[in-house]
């Protein structure tokens, strides 16, 4: 030893070391390397010491945090410091936080919050002194190789030494970059993976074919492949495309006006020329805010909103130039979907189905976003991209703790409601409402009525309910996407009724009725494709 340092001299020194990393860990991790690298210390003594200094200050923070976690907790400051990391999922939770544990020792500033983070979550012991004793060597030995490879620039040193938390810096940056990327594609994968097993939210491309190959069986069995467009005489095309809302809602006001929810329609024009029509349509029909905007010829509530004021249904107006419908508002809460049916011979119909609608919503915990509380949602994550799009203006938005966020207005599978079998509502009753609603529109055989109520007792009576909607020969029998429900059953119900479909169709043929050509069937779907595109995104 250059200074001829004894054993006892070096022990003091190291324990100087140690107890002076309390102070400065970086102060004394550099003093421990440029006293070995100058021959004055034992290099492992000295690496030693800086590394009991260290991870002896690491506990030291950490249990003084676990300490006084419920304090920490309470205090504003570090509440606002903790209060997103505290709800997200156990295992993203867990991991983040051992990668942030470690990368701290790295990145100036923020060593201290980590630690602090690590005790008041309760971190358990032997994962926080496993990974800070991984960081501390790994720091302490960067230090200690950067002054050993240029001993005799040991003073000069303590100033570049700046340079290893600015790699360590880059380090992280780079390590979070990829870390997101990770949680990003392990987080679509298992989404695509949910989505697979859960058929429901199949895309039409996949879950279709096996329909439209029945289809075309059901046409050579039935000897017609557009009989679907006769099966009901009082619908364009018997409601498989291009019907006009107006003109099955306005024979409902006519024939069941107790039951409906009445509707008019605006007509193509000018934005003001089409707002002084809402406008005196209000004001006539004493129709209040929130009402109903939707186009008159749509399917599966594309477009459809719920207008709070004059303001909103001008910007409507000026989305949709097509014939637009305007309804009153029900509010419900509740809403079904009521499939009926009546052959051609039969003198009574029947009730093929039905659907029990519901409506998700989140609520606030007034630490996530609205985005953060979509995909922490079991079923609501499924559905993101959809919603989202829906709440873009929003989704950065905390909720406030105890606030609720309607994820869907419209009763559409497609844009987010949660469909469920209500065979529970069947009555005879509802059964004889029904058949006794249809068989005042003449020519009206088959489709689903979309009705909303307060009361599932008065539903099965066959009152407080208000018809939405009349879906024709294209509505579907929703209760198949009750989650409960097999694949194999969905497709067996929906044979089921496209079967009733071409017979009712084959029916009205033999009874003189003449069905549309395919041609004329796909020109109007054109027709329709094309006004869809300017309509904006269902509420």
């Amino acid at each position: 030893m250059r200074f001829g340092l004894n054993g006892e001299g070096m022990l003091a020194i190291a324990s100087a070391i140690a107890l002076g990393a309390l102070v400065s860990e970086d102060g004394a991790t550099i003093t421990a390397a440029t006293l070995a690298a100058s021959n004055m210390l034992d290099v492992r003594l000295a690496f030693f010491s800086a590394f009991a200094g260290l991870w002896a200050g690491d506990f030291g923070i950490y249990a003084l945090a676990r300490h006084a976690a419920p304090a920490i907790r309470q205090h504003p400051w570090f509440k606002r410091w903790f209060g997103k990391s505290a709800v997200e999922s156990p295992s993203y939770h867990q991991n983040t936080k051992q990668l942030s544990l470690a990368l701290s020792r790295f990145v100036p500033g923020t060593r201290l919050p980590a630690y602090i983070a690590a005790g008041v979550d309760r971190m358990p012991l032997l994962v926080f002194a496993l990974t800070t004793a991984i960081s501390a060597l790994v720091w302490v030995f960067l230090i200690f190789a950067g002054i050993r490879v240029a001993p005799s620039h040991a003073v000069a040193a303590r100033h570049q030494i700046v340079l290893l938390p600015i790699f360590g810096l880059g380090l992280f940056a780079l390590l979070k970059v990829w870390w997101r990327w990770n949680q990003e594609i392990r987080r679509s994968t298992g989404l695509i993976v949910q989505r697979i097993v859960q058929w429901e939210f199949w895309p039409a491309w996949l879950f279709y074919p096996p329909v439209a190959l029945f289809c075309t069986l059901l046409g050579i069995r039935y000897r017609g492949f557009s009989l679907p467009t006769i099966a009901n005489l009082n619908q364009k095309n018997g409601g498989i495309v291009g019907e006009p809302k107006i003109g099955i809602l306005r024979a409902l006001m006519q024939s069941s006006p107790e039951f409906t929810a009445d509707g008019y329609l605006i007509e193509p024009g000018g934005v003001s020329e089409r707002m002084a029509k809402i406008r005196e349509v209000c004001r006539q029909n004493d129709i209040a805010f929130p009402l109903v905007l939707k186009p008159d010829m749509a399917q599966r509530g594309v477009g459809f909103r719920k207008i709070q004021s004059f303001d909103e249904a001008e910007q409507y107006a000026e989305l949709v130039s097509s014939p637009i419908l305007l309804q009153r508002y029900i509010a419900g809460p509740k809403e079904a979907g009521i499939f009926y049916y009546r052959l051609p011979d039969e003198r009574v119909g029947h009730i093929f189905g039905i659907t029990r609608k519901q409506f998700p919503v989140v609520r606030g915990d007034g630490v996530r976003t609205l985005r953060q509380l979509i995909l922490g949602d079991p079923r609501a994550r499924l559905l993101a991209r959809t919603y989202l799009k829906r709440f873009a203006a929003q989704a950065d938005r905390v909720l406030e703790k105890g606030e609720t966020v309607r994820l869907v207005e419209a009763g559409n599978h497609c844009q987010g409601s949660i469909f469920e079998d209500g065979s529970y509502l069947h009555a005879e009753e509802l059964r004889r409402r029904f058949d006794e609603i249809s068989q005042r529109l003449p020519g009206f055989y088959i489709g689903r009525y979309d009705v909303r109520y307060n009361d599932d007792d008065e539903l099965r009576g066959g009152s407080g309910f208000k018809i939405i909607e009349l879906n024709g020969a294209a509505s579907e029998a929703t209760n198949i996407y009750d989650a409960s429900n097999s694949l194999w059953s969905a497709y067996r119900t929906l044979y089921q009724q496209w079967e009733l479909v071409y017979r009712i169709g084959a029916a009205n043929r033999d009874r003189g009725s003449r069905p549309a050509s395919v041609f004329a069937v796909l020109r109007d779907w054109m027709n329709f494709a094309r006004q869809a595109i300017e309509y904006p995104i269902a509420d």
